[in-house]
C-alpha cells in the first residue's frame, strides 16, 4: 500500500477517507464524494486501486492510498485502515462506497473508532439489509411491500417454484459480495433458471434470490441520511429513467422528483429498522396494485447520490459530514428537476433502448432537459472525464484482441479436425 498524499500539517479538522473494498476503478460515486466535499475545502482522501483510477486524478482530492483491497481477509483490511488512520492523525470521517465496507465498519466499530468517525448503529444492521434474502424476510415481517421472492436451498425447490412461476423472473445473488461473477439478470425460461442456479451453487451454495419481475413498473430511488436516532436529516426521491444493463442495472440517468408517499414509506422503514447513516434504496412502482415495492436497500452511499440536493445545497454526503462534525443539519425541500447523467453507460443504455424501440429520439432529448450534473464531466475538474474515456477505449481494444484471439484459436482447431478427418 503506497500513500500518495500531501502532508496534513495545517489541514482543517475532520478529513474524510473514502473506503473502497474490491476493484472497481471506473466508479463515479467516489468521485462525487471527492467533489462535493472537496469544493467545501474539506480534505478528502481515498483508497484507490491504482494510481491512474479516474477519481484519483480529481483536483479536489487531497490524497490517495493506492491499495488493492480485492479479496483481502478482514484482518488485512483492518491492519491497512489502522495504518491509514495513524498517518492521517486527525479523527477522520470514514465513508464506504460498497456493501463490504459498510458491513466491515459496523461489525468492527469498536476497533475502527480509535481512528475514524462514522454513524453509530447496531453492528448487524448493514449485513441484514445488504443481504437480499434477509431483506426480503424483514420486509415480510414489517409489512413492507416487496416483490414475491424465494431463496432456494435445493434444486427441488427451484422445480417447485417453476411449476407456478410467471416468467420472466429476476435472479440475483443474495450476498453479492460473495459471488461477484453472478450478476442480477432477467431470466426468461425455466431452463435458463436451472442453468443459472447450478452455476451459482457450484461457486457459492445457497446464495441466490429468485424474485418476481414487475412488468411496466416505474423505477424510483430514495437517498437519505439519518442520525443516531434514525431521524432523517436529509431525504430525497427521484426516478431512475435509464439503466445499464437496461431494465435492471445501475442508474445511468435519473431525475429528482419529490414523492411524498415514497418519502413517508422509506422513512418509516428506516425508523423501524433503527438505521443510522447514509442509505440508497431502490423501489419499483407496481401499477397493478399502486404500491411502491422495495427491491434493494444499500446501507451506504449510492453511486448516483449527486442527483439530489436540497435548497441549501445539501446532499447526503454533506449531511453526514455536518452531523458527524457537530454542525446543524436543517432539513430543507429538495430541488426538483435535477438530472444526473453517467455519460459512458448512458450512451450504451440509450443506444440499446433506441435500437430496441423502447425509446424515441424525441423522448431521449427530452430526458436530458433540466439542471444537469454529469458523473464524470466537470469543466473545473477535467482529468477524471478524460481518463475514463481513455480507460474505456483501452478496455474495448483489449476485449477486441481477446475476441480475435478466440476466433483464431477456434479456426485453428476446426482446421486441425478437417486435416485429421479420414478419407472415405
Amino acid at each position: 500500500m503506497k500513500q500518495m498524499a500531501s502532508a496534513n500539517e495545517g489541514l482543517p479538522p475532520f478529513p474524510v477517507l473514502i473506503l473502497k473494498t474490491g476493484r472497481y476503478a471506473l466508479h463515479h460515486g467516489g468521485l462525487g464524494i471527492i467533489r462535493t466535499l472537496g469544493m467545501l475545502d474539506v480534505p478528502v482522501f481515498t483508497v484507490i486501486e491504482d494510481r491512474f483510477a479516474p477519481a484519483g486524478l480529481s483536483k479536489y482530492l487531497t490524497g490517495k492510498f493506492v491499495w488493492d483491497t480485492r479479496d483481502l481477509p478482514r484482518s488485512r483490511l483492518l491492519e491497512g485502515l489502522k495504518r491509514i488512520g495513524r498517518q492521517l492523525k486527525l479523527p477522520t470521517i470514514l465513508i464506504p462506497t460498497d456493501d463490504v465496507g459498510a458491513i466491515l465498519i459496523a461489525e468492527e466499530a469498536v476497533t475502527l473508532r480509535q481512528w475514524f468517525l462514522f454513524p453509530k448503529l447496531r453492528s448487524d444492521i448493514p449485513r441484514s439489509l445488504a443481504d437480499k434474502s434477509q431483506l426480503h424476510t424483514l420486509c415480510k415481517q414489517l409489512g413492507v411491500p416487496c416483490p414475491q421472492a424465494i431463496s432456494p436451498g435445493t434444486i427441488s425447490e427451484v422445480y417447485e417454484f417453476i411449476e407456478t412461476a410467471a416468467f420472466p423472473v429476476v435472479v440475483k445473488p443474495s450476498k453479492p459480495w460473495l459471488n461477484p461473477k453472478i450478476k442480477p439478470s432477467i431470466v426468461s425460461s425455466p431452463r435458463a433458471l436451472l442453468d443459472l442456479y447450478r452455476r451459482s451453487e457450484a461457486q457459492v451454495p445457497h446464495n441466490l434470490l429468485i424474485q418476481e419481475y414487475i412488468r411496466d413498473g416505474e423505477d424510483w430511488l430514495f437517498d437519505g441520511y439519518c442520525d443516531a436516532d434514525s431521524k432523517c436529516l436529509a431525504g430525497f426521491t427521484g426516478r431512475k429513467l435509464r439503466s445499464y444493463p437496461s431494465r435492471f442495472g445501475s442508474a445511468t440517468l435519473g431525475r429528482s422528483v419529490t414523492n411524498p408517499a415514497l418519502l413517508q414509506q422509506a422513512e418509516a422503514l428506516v425508523k423501524a429498522v433503527s438505521y443510522a447513516g447514509i442509505m440508497d434504496i431502490d423501489y419499483r412502482f407496481d401499477k397493478r396494485d399502486g404500491q411502491y415495492k422495495l427491491l434493494d436497500f444499500n446501507p451506504r452511499i449510492g453511486a448516483q447520490f449527486r442527483l439530489f440536493e436540497d435548497s441549501d445545497r445539501i446532499d447526503v454526503a454533506r449531511a453526514l459530514y455536518r452531523d458527524l462534525t457537530g454542525q446543524c443539519v436543517r432539513r430543507s425541500p429538495q430541488i426538483d428537476g435535477r438530472v444526473f447523467v453517467v455519460e459512458p453507460y448512458d450512451c450504451l443504455a440509450s443506444v440499446h433502448d433506441l435500437l430496441g424501440r423502447q425509446l424515441s429520439v424525441r423522448d431521449w432529448w427530452r430526458s436530458l432537459k433540466g439542471a444537469r450534473e454529469f458523473a464524470w464531466f466537470r469543466r473545473s475538474d477535467p482529468f477524471p472525464f478524460i481518463v475514463i474515456w481513455i480507460r474505456l477505449a483501452m478496455a474495448g481494444v483489449a476485449k477486441g484482441i481477446r475476441f480475435l484471439h478466440y476466433l483464431f484459436r477456434r479456426s485453428e482447431a476446426e482446421g486441425s479436425k478437417i486435416r485429421r478427418a479420414p478419407h472415405g
